[in-house]
């Protein structure tokens, strides 16, 4: 196998692990606000143990990229091509620590009667998803207009984060014993709202792998 024949199949061994990081990694945002929603306790310590996969995923990925960098010293775009895969890696565990984090709210709130159906912040982690989705298809295809338009759709997560941020606290003097929970259903939002701005981390890492340029999409 000669040199780019080589460098070309590692490099797509090292993306394709970094979907595999990634699908985990939305699997479990979605498993934890199921949790959540379902008051399930023994679901929630399981996410929490299982968080281990996905970490040992990206220390995979990281060795694989050192051996490549060593091994091929590869200049300019090639190089690009591998720091930034070190980046998304660290962004999609960052997004997999928040479904961790929900969990441990699952946790805090216990079977504690919710003071509201949770049908809101579902749809937020929906589209903070489709976010992550759209910025990972966007680094296979190395488009960046792909990666401009999902960085768009952080405002409205941002939008629907103060929405119902708002709506969680007026809920303080309504439901004064149930402060605790109000507070672990804001952090939540917060989680979500953080997988949001992770996924556009990643958009901004694409546009400077294609451009070699840093690129500002929350500016």
């Amino acid at each position: 196998m000669n040199t780019r024949s080589y460098f070309d199949t590692h490099l797509k061994q090292l993306k394709n692990m970094l979907i595999e990081m990634a699908r985990k990694s939305e699997d479990a945002i979605k498993e934890s606000i199921d949790t959540l929603i379902q008051q399930d306790i023994d679901r929630a310590n399981e996410i929490i143990e299982n968080d281990s996969t996905i970490d040992e995923l990206e220390h995979e990925i990281n060795n694989k990229a050192i051996i490549l960098i060593a091994k091929e010293s590869p200049v300019a775009r090639d190089l690009r091509k591998i720091i930034v895969a070190l980046k998304i890696s660290s962004e999609v565990e960052r997004i997999a620590d928040n479904a961790v984090n929900i969990a441990k709210s699952t946790l805090h709130i216990g079977k504690e009667k919710h003071i509201k159906e949770i049908v809101d912040i579902p749809k937020m982690m929906d589209l903070a998803l489709e976010m992550l989705s759209d910025s990972l298809n966007a680094f296979l295809s190395e488009d960046v207009e792909m990666a401009k338009k999902c960085a768009e759709k952080d405002d409205k997560v941002d939008e629907m984060y103060g929405i119902l941020i708002k709506e969680l606290m007026g809920y303080v003097q309504k439901y004064p014993d149930h402060i605790n929970q109000i507070n672990q259903l804001a952090f939540v939002c917060r989680y979500i709202e953080r997988i949001a701005d992770h996924s556009t981390n990643i958009s901004e890492h694409v546009i400077y792998l294609v451009t070699g340029e840093r690129y500002d999409l929350n500016a």
